[in-house]
This record gives structure tokens, C-alpha cells and sequence, in this order.
């Protein structure tokens, strides 16, 4: 029995010298359990489709046939986030299922020998690790002290390395900062290559380049409907130049997005008055809580244009912050971390209920 445990050990091995090495390297993105608790960790919408809505939604999901395949091009589902995300005439759309793979499919379709793919740090995870899926390098620009765009050290880093994709967050996460206008345009100015603009919280920061693809050729804006209730479809949307997005649309897997997700985004998009409000309520409850948290001596608070919050543990160690946090039912997200956010946490904007059971956590934890 020994011997046969240590055989499959050793045959084991020799398989997993198939897997890539920079693939063997990386860690799985970890999603942590938040059962039993307040989840304020993952940037979701609070509010849950509303009661008026819930009976139709449901005879309407009685009669798709889940028997036959989605339509492969969504094209329904395309006119209506045409309308709804205000897409400039004359540009195109590709679906995904969710940001994420949208991401994916445009690193392989620009992945080549010697090709990088740059963002900004701090910023979204998975730029870095999709181009390390897809066989690409990845440079990081480091943003400035107060995370805002440093752009001498912008212009060196597309000098230098010639990005085939250029990936800005805004709103960046985690930060939740908005990057100056102006200093974005520059770099899609300066881009030799491809620069995607990744509005996943556009909903709360009203500030938009959708307008701009009309100025430029090489841009592309990412949008989701993630952020505005509907994270549970698994739901983006890559804009731009047609060519462009014919190009990329060929290493789209086929019926990516399945008729439950075409059918429920479809039909809140077509009933889509609620959106705007519950948009409006998280933006004043996000101002509230960044009040109260500004009024703790113990924190460093960020402003946001986003629907979280980053602060950072002036004094001990913001790992034992969540941590109590966590012992008290509250999830947040912990970014301590080596470097720019070391000792940094960031905070979900919740329902009014939920946001004021974190503020009576987070002060029972500072003073623990």
C-alpha cells in the first residue's frame, strides 16, 4: 500500500510538470467564506431586485428553454446595454461573462512573444494575473503617495516596454479614486498599443470616456452590471472601434452568455427605474460612512467615487482590525499588505443598517 501511495505521489509530480511554470507559481483568487456574516468585502450592490418586480421577472423565467442553447451573439440583449450604457453610434460591443473574461479574451488575442500587458498598482488583481494566464508579461507603474497617477513614471514605463494594453480602473480599485481626465487622455495618447478604460463603478462615480471612443481608435470601455445589482449574472461589456471588436470577438467561447443571464438582464434593463435610485442611495451612504470614518483618530481615510471605502490602521496592525471585525459577524476586505497599502483595509457600502453595524464594529476593534 506504501509503495503504491509514493508511486501515484511521484506520477503525480511528472503531471504537474505540464502545467506552466509561471502558472505553478501563481496562488487561485481566493473568495472567503462569508456565510453567518455581514458582507461588506466584494463591492456588491446591497439591494436585491424589488418586490413589485419579483413576480414577473419569475413568469418570464417559466417560459426560456433551458433545453436549447443561448442565442450566441445575445443580440437582444446587445441593443438594450447599447441604449442603456449609452454607446456611442457607430461603435461596437462584445459580451463577457463578467469583466473577467472580457480581460481574458483580449490578453490572448494580443498575447505574442515578448508583448506586455501595464496597469497601475495598487489596482484590479486580475489584469496581472490574466496576463500571466495568457503568456504575457505584466508591468506595474507604481501610482504616486496620494494615488493619483504619477506620470513621469507613466511616460518612461509606455517608452520603454510598448504595451500592447494599457488597463486604467476608473474608479481604481481599491483606491477608489478617479485619475485625473486629463492625464488618462495623455496616456491613450501615448499607447502604441490598445488602452482599456475599466468603468466596473461607473454607476457611482458619473464620470465616463463612453463619449471619448468617438476621439479615439484605440481606446475600448469596459462596463458591468455588477456593481448595479446584478452580480450574480456574471455580466460585461467591451466597447469600441468595430474592427477592433471583431477581432476580439473571435476568441469569445461560444454561448459565453447563457439564456438566464440574457433573460434577467434583459428584463431589468427594461425596467430599469429603480437603478438610478438605489445608484443615488449608495452614493449618499458612501458620503455618510467616509463622515464617520474621518472621525476617527485612528484612521487614514481615502475619498471614493466608488461604492467602497479605503482606509488605512494608523496605529497596531489592520490584520487584527478585520480580524475583530470578523469575530464581531462584519467581512470586509483586508489589503494589509508590504508597500502602498500596508495596514490598509477596505469597506463595501451596505444598506444603512448594515454600514452602521460596521461603524459600531470598527469602533469596538480600534478600541479592543
Amino acid at each position: 500500500m506504501c509503495g503504491l501511495i509514493n508511486r501515484d505521489l511521484k506520477v503525480s509530480e511528472q503531471l504537474l510538470n505540464w502545467i506552466r511554470p509561471e502558472i505553478r507559481e501563481l496562488s487561485a483568487y481566493h473568495v472567503p467564506d462569508a456565510a453567518g456574516l455581514i458582507k461588506l468585502d466584494a463591492m456588491e450592490n446591497p439591494y436585491r431586485l424589488p418586490e413589485t418586480l419579483l413576480s414577473a421577472w419569475q413568469q418570464g423565467l417559466a417560459e426560456i428553454a433551458l433545453n436549447r442553447y443561448p442565442d450566441p451573439a445575445a443580440s437582444e440583449l446587445q441593443k438594450r446595454l447599447t441604449e442603456a450604457m449609452q454607446v456611442p453610434e457607430g461603435k461596437s460591443i462584445v459580451l463577457g461573462n463578467g469583466s473577467d473574461e472580457l480581460i481574458q479574451m483580449l490578453a490572448l488575442a494580443v498575447a505574442a512573444e515578448g508583448r506586455c500587458i501595464m496597469s497601475f498598482e495598487p489596482g484590479f488583481v486580475m489584469y496581472s494575473m490574466i496576463a500571466r494566464f495568457a503568456g504575457m508579461s505584466y508591468v506595474g507603474v507604481p501610482l504616486a503617495s496620494d494615488f493619483t497617477l504619477d506620470m513621469a513614471q507613466t511616460r518612461a514605463a509606455i517608452e520603454r516596454h510598448q504595451p500592447a494594453v494599457i488597463f486604467l480602473a476608473y474608479p481604481n480599485n481599491p483606491t477608489g479614486n478617479l485619475f485625473d481626465a486629463g492625464a488618462v487622455e495623455e496616456i491613450i495618447s501615448l499607447a502604441p498599443g490598445l488602452v482599456v478604460v475599466d468603468e466596473a463603478y461607473h454607476p457611482f462615480a458619473l464620470s465616463s470616456f463612453m463619449s471619448r471612443l468617438e476621439a479615439y481608435d484605440q481606446l475600448l470601455v469596459m462596463r458591468t452590471v455588477s456593481k448595479m445589482g446584478l452580480a450574480g449574472l456574471r455580466l460585461g461589456l467591451l466597447c469600441g472601434n468595430p474592427a477592433l471588436i471583431e477581432e476580439i470577438n473571435k476568441v469569445r467561447l461560444p454561448y459565453n452568455i447563457n439564456v438566464l443571464t440574457q433573460y434577467t438582464a434583459g428584463f431589468v434593463l427594461e425596467n430599469a427605474g429603480f437603478l438610478d435610485g438605489q445608484a443615488e442611495m449608495i452614493r449618499a451612504d458612501r458620503d455618510h460612512v467616509y463622515s464617520q470614518l474621518a472621525l476617527l483618530e485612528e484612521l487614514e481615510v481615502f475619498p471614493s467615487q466608488a461604492n467602497f471605502i479605503l482606509f488605512r490602521v494608523k496605529q497596531g496592525s489592520a490584520t487584527e482590525v478585520f480580524a475583530a471585525l470578523r469575530d464581531q459577524g462584519v467581512l470586509i476586505k483586508n489589503l494589509d499588505s508590504p508597500g502602498p497599502l500596508q495596514n490598509c483595509l477596505r469597506v463595501t457600502v451596505g444598506t444603512p443598517e448594515e454600514n452602521q453595524a460596521f461603524m459600531q464594529a470598527l469602533e469596538q476593534a480600534l478600541r479592543s
